[in-house]
């Protein structure tokens, strides 16, 4: 990891210049160049659906399906599910129920306004007829994204929720994959994953159905698929390398900032580690602690490829200035381990998660606690949120004017179209009249 340490204003703009460099560009880059090949496989998928999928399933994944096995039945998930540990199960329920519980607080209510002449004004709030959900199975197995698309899916009330996975584990999907689908209420599942998935599920296919979004993480040919089928259907992000930055103070423990550091890393060679913190000495400490932590992990050339080319300690000049940063940064996850951390949390703007004090790891927001681990990356943390219901629903405008009301009004609204040069708008109006 690189050590930029701040002691005057050329050394604060590299930092700036890191942090925009990596968060942007070098994020942008393995998708733009996968933008050709991708676009030849989504189209094949549009032009020759089914046949596509198997062709595509066969020569990316190795597995040889007919369109008639895509679709994993109900007695195929059943001995699935039978394989998961009971225990296992257990955790998942109490996991879902916790997601569930916390997105259920988060809905709007559809509303109207009533005038005394009988004119009403309002909203109504409706689910999206029907979700598609992407579940990575390449280099390791995520039960936690199947809870965290779905959960939220299932509280806006979506009625069908398609689930999609790569056939990585013995030519299917694996087990407790399958169990976390079973226990969120995942409607269809299909054993295909890639861009030819996300593809079969903005177009359809002749097994397949087209939903209404996309949503959930995978690799840069999942994300540049989502990239190019977003003029069809909706997504929920293009997301980036898995990201944290770490706001810790001089009294910090290496040993839980260096822990948090290393989960991310062990996501992929491209995740974003940043230790931000005045003390040189606690840089010192954790640097010594990564050694000796990683030599126990089984993904080390993963991790220390991470740390290498997305990896820094930045020593500012105090907690202030990390604030600062960390706010240009906009991290998809956020560590304060701090002595006071709610009040450095209250001066943080953008930020898609914040884990804060020493007894709250990322990993309790990335599995169980109930917030989403669906995060915007890419310092999209400034105009963006992590997943929530909200995504699955869309708003419908109520108006109804009474002839009274539409004659207190009509001069105005003549007036703004005549502005506007849209005489037929004026005309619409005055017909009424």
């Amino acid at each position: 990891m690189q050590c930029i340490q701040i002691i005057d204003d050329a050394s604060y703009r590299t930092a700036v210049e890191f942090i925009l460099a990596r968060s942007e560009a070098a994020a942008d880059t393995p998708v733009r160049e996968k933008l050709d090949s991708v676009k030849a496989i989504v189209d094949a998928v549009r032009n020759d659906g089914d046949a596509a999928v198997a062709e595509f399933t066969a020569r990316f994944d190795g597995v040889a399906l007919r369109p008639e096995q895509f679709e994993l039945g109900t007695d195929e998930i059943d001995a699935a599910v039978r394989q998961v540990e009971p225990r296992l199960i257990a955790i998942l329920e109490r996991a879902y129920e916790n997601i569930r519980r916390f997105h259920a607080r988060n809905l709007r209510e559809s509303w109207e306004e009533a005038f005394e002449d009988g004119s009403v004004l309002g909203q109504r709030i409706t689910p999206i007829e029907s979700a598609g959900v992407y579940v990575p199975g390449g280099k390791a197995y995520y039960p936690s994204s199947v809870l965290m698309n779905i959960a939220p899916a299932r509280v806006a009330g979506v009625k069908e929720i398609v689930m999609v996975s790569p056939p990585s584990y013995q030519g299917s999907i694996h087990p407790v994959v399958l169990a976390a689908a079973r226990i969120a209420g995942a409607t269809r599942v299909f054993r295909i994953g890639g861009a030819q998935a996300v593809a079969a599920l903005a177009y359809g296919t002749e097994r397949i159905p087209a939903v209404t979004k996309i949503t959930g993480p995978g690799n840069t040919y999942v994300t540049a698929a989502k990239a190019l089928v977003r003029n069809v259907v909706e997504i929920d992000s293009e997301a980036g390398p898995s990201e944290v930055v770490v706001i810790a103070d001089a009294n910090a423990k290496p040993a839980h900032v260096a822990a948090e550091l290393l989960a991310q890393a062990e996501h992929d060679e491209e995740a974003c580690c940043v230790l931000m913190t005045p003390s040189m000495e606690l840089v010192d400490a954790v640097r010594q602690r990564l050694e000796s932590e990683i030599a126990r992990l089984p993904r080390q050339d993963m991790m220390r490829a991470a740390l290498d080319s997305c990896g820094a300690f930045i020593v500012v000049r105090s907690m202030e200035e990390a604030v600062a940063l960390t706010n240009l940064f906009a991290p998809e996850h956020l560590s304060i381990q701090a002595e006071f951390p709610r009040k450095l949390a209250d001066r943080i703007d953008n930020a898609g998660a914040m884990m804060l004090g020493a007894m709250t790891p990322v990993a309790v927001g990335d599995y169980y606690a109930g917030p989403n681990h669906i995060l915007p990356t890419r310092r999209r943390a400034r105009f963006s949120s992590p997943l929530t219901a909200e995504d699955f629903r869309k708003v419908s405008s109520v108006l109804y004017y009474t002839r009274e009301r539409l004659e207190n009004a009509a001069e105005d609204i003549m007036a703004l179209a005549a502005a506007e040069g849209l005489e037929a708008h004026a005309r619409s109006v005055e017909v009424r009249l």
